[in-house]
């Protein structure tokens, strides 16, 4: 059974393990910060718990049999100067990849970014998967991704809170680091 909790601090290794196994693999990641080094994902899990944008209940971990086996975190962002969230990194060990923790864990965190208030969140990733929690191309909601270049891939969902914020996408300032 696999039970989706708030990440603790002895988590904090599994869960660099964890981003970085599942990113390794992935026909699209963040470039290694250092030769031979892990994604850039597993080096920004820590750089945003560092950050003044960490919202611990917003950091969230699979554990199935007592082992971590997937990650998610949003952490704060802004849109237009006024609060959001930006998701990311989603990570799945990639022997439990395809089993619906990725599901559960976007689930929970959505459930809590919404129990929180939060009106938007907003991310990078791929339509085909995102667009089943929701997502959508963030020109449709009037946000203007951080970088022209991501067209669709950087999507939004709205919140029951949202009312209507435009503009400018704006992630915690260690995702400029990557």
């Amino acid at each position: 059974m696999v039970i989706i909790r708030a990440e603790r601090a002895p988590d904090r290794e599994a869960i660099r393990s964890v981003t970085a196994a599942a990113f390794r693999g992935a026909e699209r990641h963040a470039p290694s910060l250092e030769p031979g080094g892990d994604p850039g994902e597993a080096v920004l899990v820590g750089w945003l718990r560092d950050d003044v944008g960490w919202i611990p209940g917003l950091s969230l971990v699979a554990v199935e049999d007592g082992l971590v086996v997937g990650h998610v975190v949003a952490t704060r962002a802004s849109v237009g100067g006024r609060p959001a969230l930006g998701l990311g990194p989603l990570s799945v060990h990639p022997d439990r990849q395809g089993s619906g923790i990725g599901s559960a864990l976007m689930h929970a965190v959505l459930g809590a970014a919404e129990a929180r208030g939060e009106p938007l969140v907003g991310l990078l990733g791929e339509p085909a998967y995102y667009s089943r929690f929701g997502f959508a191309p963030a020109v449709s909601s009037g946000v203007i991704s951080p970088d022209p270049s991501w067209g669709d891939y950087f999507q939004v969902r709205t919140l029951t809170a949202y009312d209507g914020q435009t503009g400018p996408f704006q992630y915690a300032e260690p995702f400029g680091r990557l």
